[in-house]
């Protein structure tokens, strides 16, 4: 009785939200404050609802919960108990299938549908399959989310992503296209600064791409940014706030950061001025940092999502689960882990531990909503182990961006441990040199010290390490021109490689 109560239930929300979807204006009504406990019960009601289609309609899914002998989730009282479902991921479910047996009715359907992949960056690149209603509700919601972010007027979007069958960059052509005038130019420095000069400065801009590229367009485009109305929209990977003052300081006007995923969906939550501000205030004050984070090292991204679309999870060990609420999606993904650190947490709960803190809340920016926050650190397993410490490429970055002697002259970074044959352990970071400038004035030995001092500020693990290790000959930098040694191999296409 329950199951039919709740999948009838499922049904009715999703007849709702379709009216919602109707205009910008309709869609407001989505981010009605003061529900949050309906949200999230509708979040598993709905997450609910699609375990039981893709059980009853995808035979990969139907044949992974038989291998684990599971057949449906209890309740308690009307809510489904969603976290005992079995975890899928890339191993375990991916790899083990083909792409038809994953797609709902056990094959791809034959029209209306988009084949595109990841980059790779965790190792060979996989297809992933997009139908039409998937398409055109995400392609409403970027729209809504941009136009509440950069305002309403008419929009020129540069598609910076990689072009061709990378995930990202063709989403975003598919997406943008409707609402906005659109190029799609990739990662070419060049044709992007043509644009902007061809187009001029009476238009609205809004630029994305991954970090590293961006930066680089930056640094490197021979164009007076400070002229131009340009937003950023980053996604890919994580942007510390030195990165972020970094390019408004250069003239670039807004810089705001989504999180999506290849596997899942493009647009998942993202970044506003509150949840900027109070990523500032986060890395400002240690007490609040202490008290609202559950990883060391450097600061998470914060986002605000809508658990009614996504239900996100966290693992006994940290990690991201993910189920996508919304219908009509081919491959249908349930309790997916991203294998990505993070968590959520409520705006009450902000709000508390602000005054614990005895932190005025005028302190960060309004929400224009009470959803809740994601705080997204990174990939789990994108980090080196060094005398007991975790280091990941953002607390790298975060390093670079506090040192005034690099943060004008790094373009990129590689961070990996070696090993002698002694078994002594050495921490090397290469730091690359923007293009056309020498490593020869950087003045190596005064820098390293600072370097790793402001590192073990960051990553508070790394810190403790500090105490132990017997030689700071062990810490070392590496200068590399533009291009040189373990940046040969970059392409600037797709996500950058960040470890070993």
């Amino acid at each position: 009785m329950k199951h039919l109560i709740i999948t009838i239930y499922a049904r009715i929300v999703e007849a709702y939200r379709k009216l919602t979807m109707i205009s910008n204006k309709s869609i407001k009504l989505i981010y009605i404050p003061g529900v949050n406990k309906l949200r999230d019960f509708n979040s598993k009601a709905r997450a609910y609802l699609e375990f039981v289609k893709a059980k009853n309609n995808v035979p990969a899914y139907r044949d992974f919960l038989e291998s684990m002998n599971f057949v449906k989730p209890t309740f308690s009282g009307l809510t489904p108990n969603i976290h005992e479902i079995p975890v899928i991921d890339k191993e375990n479910y991916i790899k083990m299938n083909s792409l038809d047996s994953m797609c709902s009715g056990g094959m791809i359907p034959e029209k209306n549908i988009i084949i595109d992949e990841s980059s790779g960056s965790t190792g060979k690149a996989t297809s992933w399959v997009r139908g039409k209603v998937e398409r055109k509700r995400n392609a409403k919601m970027i729209e809504f989310g941009l136009k509440n972010l950069v305002g309403n007027e008419p929009l020129f979007i540069i598609n910076a992503f990689a072009l061709g069958p990378w995930a990202t960059g063709v989403n975003v052509t598919m997406s943008c296209v409707s609402f906005s005038k659109l190029k799609s130019l990739g990662p070419d420095k060049d044709k992007i600064v043509n644009t902007l000069m061809d187009f001029g400065s009476g238009q609205k801009y809004v630029i994305m791409g991954y970090p590293p590229f961006l930066k680089y367009l930056v640094d490197n485009g021979e164009i007076n940014w400070e002229d131009y109305d340009i937003t950023f929209i980053f996604g890919g990977e994580s942007m510390t706030e030195g990165l972020r003052e970094y390019l408004l300081n250069k003239g670039i006007k807004k810089v705001f950061s989504s999180l999506g995923a290849s596997d899942l969906e493009l647009n998942m939550s993202a970044e506003n001025d509150f949840t900027i501000s109070l990523r500032k205030l986060l890395n400002s004050n240690e007490k609040l940092r202490e008290k609202m984070l559950q990883h060391t090292g450097a600061l998470p991204m914060i986002f605000q999502y809508n658990p009614a679309d996504f239900l996100f999870e966290s693992s006994a060990e940290g990690e991201l689960l993910v189920t996508i609420c919304r219908p009509g999606y081919v491959t249908p993904k349930v309790r997916y882990n991203l294998h990505d650190r993070g968590h959520t947490l409520d705006l009450k709960e902000v709000y508390k531990l602000l005054d614990e803190c005895g932190i005025d809340r005028s302190e960060i920016v309004k929400p224009q909503t009470d959803l809740p926050l994601l705080l997204h650190y990174g990939r789990a397993d994108m980090t080196v182990s060094f005398f007991g410490s975790n280091i990941s490429p953002t607390d790298i970055q975060e390093v670079i961006y506090k040192q005034e002697a690099l943060k004008e002259e790094v373009n990129s970074y590689f961070l990996e441990v070696d090993e002698d044959a002694e078994g002594n352990k050495k921490l090397i970071v290469s730091l690359e040199i923007q293009e056309n400038k020498s490593k020869d004035h950087i003045a190596i030995k005064k820098i390293k010290e600072t370097f790793f001092n402001t590192l073990g500020k960051i990553n508070q693990d790394f810190r403790e390490a500090l105490k132990m290790i017997p030689s700071k000959e062990q810490m070392v930098i590496h200068l590399e021109s533009f291009g040189e040694g373990v940046f040969s191999q970059n392409d600037i296409r797709i996500k950058a490689k960040y470890i070993d």
